[in-house]
């Protein structure tokens, strides 16, 4: 079965999006969602993704580390160069 996210959110190469999952437990079926985040680039003429899951509990947990490594590349001592990617 070919499923579908349930949203999607793209920013250029940068997808996320947002799948509906079911969990048998016991005698119910429990429902509950996750989000993939998707980064595409292109080299020598072909394109390529890397994929990672995530639950509810681990999003902020990324943003959180994305921002401290955005402080790291953005504010530097001005020794290093600006690679403007």
């Amino acid at each position: 079965m070919n499923q579908k996210p349930i949203a999607k959110f793209k920013s250029g190469t940068i997808e996320c999006a947002i799948w509906k999952n079911e969990k048998q437990k016991d005698d119910m079926v429990l429902e509950y969602k996750t989000a993939s985040l998707r980064k595409s680039w292109k080299q020598d003429g072909q394109w390529h993704d890397a994929t990672i899951q995530l639950r509810k509990n681990d999003i902020q947990k990324v943003i959180l580390v994305l921002s401290k490594a955005q402080d790291a590349l953005f504010l530097n001592d001005g020794l290093e160069g600006d690679d403007n990617e």
